[in-house]
C-alpha cells in the first residue's frame, strides 16, 4: 500500500488568547493553504483585539525541546519564527535551528503589536541580529520593526529601500520590509537579498480596522508556500495575494471591540500530501 505524508510547517511563536495573531493565526494560515501545522510555543500572552496586558514566558529549554520533538519526528519542510521576547530564548532557538540547516526559515521579528504594545526586550534585538538572522531565509519586519533594526525613521518608499540594505548587513539571506503602515491608497513592500535582487510588491489599501495578525499571517503564508516547494520570490508573491484577499474578506466583520482578525479561511485548500519514497 502506498504511504503519503502531509506537507508540514513549524511555527515558533507566542500564543494569542484572542485567536487573531501568533500561533493561532499561523496554524490557521497553514491549514488554509493545505499544510499540516505544528508549533513550538514561546510565550502565552493575555491578549484580545484591544491589546496585550500580560506575557508569560515559556522556559527556553522547553521551547528548544518542542522544536526538536517536531523536527526529528514530523520533519516539517519549512519554519516560521514569530515572537521571541528574551535573550536566552533567542540563543536557545538559534542553537537548536543550527541542527536543521537545510530547512528554510522565515523570521517575523515581532517587536510591536498592531495595538502599539511593545512585545520584545530591548537587549534581545542585538542577539536576534547576531545569532538568528544569519540562519534564516527571510526576515519580514514591518515599518516600526524595520526602523528599530535599521536605526532610522521610515516615511517613504526610499526609506524602506535603505532600511532593507541596512538590515541585510546583519547577514540574513533576504529581507522583506512591509509598508502596510504608510499613508496612501497604494501600499508597497520592499524585497532585497544578498544576491542584489530587488523587488517591490504593490497592493491597494483596504479601509478596515481588521488588521490584527497581518504580519504573523504573511510570514506564515510565505513559509507554507516554501514548504510546498515554491521559490522564495514566488512564495512571497503568492503569500501577499493571500493576505490581501484575507483582509478584504474580513474587512466588514466585527470580532471584539478593537483590531479584528483577518478571514484566513476565505478559500481553504485541502491538505496536500506527498507520496513517501
Amino acid at each position: 500500500m502506498t504511504k503519503y505524508k502531509y506537507v508540514g510547517v513549524l511555527t515558533i511563536a507566542g500564543s494569542d488568547s484572542g485567536g487573531g495573531a501568533g500561533i493561532q493565526a499561523d496554524l490557521k494560515t497553514f491549514s488554509a493553504l493545505g499544510c499540516f501545522g505544528t508549533s513550538a510555543i514561546t510565550a502565552i500572552t493575555v491578549q484580545n483585539t484591544l491589546g496585550v496586558t500580560g506575557i508569560h514566558s515559556i522556559p527556553p529549554d522547553i521551547v528548544a525541546g518542542q522544536i526538536r520533538a517536531v523536527m526529528d519526528d514530523i520533519q516539517p519542510a519549512a519554519i516560521k519564527i514569530g515572537m521571541i521576547h528574551s535573550p536566552d530564548l533567542a540563543l536557545a532557538i538559534a542553537a537548536t535551528l543550527e541542527r536543521y540547516p537545510d530547512v528554510p526559515v522565515v523570521l517575523d521579528p515581532v517587536m510591536v503589536a498592531t495595538s502599539g504594545d511593545r512585545l520584545i526586550e530591548s537587549e534581545t534585538i542585538s542577539i536576534l541580529k547576531e545569532k538568528l538572522f544569519p540562519l534564516v531565509s527571510l526576515v519580514t519586519p514591518n515599518l516600526d520593526e524595520a526602523a528599530i533594526l535599521a536605526d532610522m525613521p521610515l516615511h517613504h518608499l526610499s526609506d524602506m529601500q535603505e532600511a532593507a540594505d541596512r538590515i541585510l548587513q546583519t547577514g540574513c539571506n533576504a529581507v522583506l520590509v512591509k509598508g502596510g503602515h504608510l499613508a496612501g491608497k497604494e501600499l508597497f513592500d520592499v524585497y532585497k537579498d544578498q544576491q542584489h535582487n530587488a523587488h517591490i510588491i504593490s497592493s491597494q489599501h483596504i479601509a478596515t480596522e481588521n488588521t490584527h495578525g497581518t504580519g504573523c499571517t504573511l510570514s506564515s503564508a510565505i513559509a507554507a508556500y516554501l514548504a510546498r516547494g515554491e521559490k522564495l520570490l514566488t512564495a512571497i508573491d503568492k503569500a501577499s495575494h493571500y493576505i490581501h484577499t484575507a483582509i478584504a474578506a474580513g474587512q466588514d466583520v466585527q470580532t471584539g471591540k478593537g483590531h479584528g482578525p483577518l478571514n484566513h479561511f476565505f478559500a481553504p485548500e485541502k491538505l496536500i500530501t506527498h507520496e513517501l519514497e
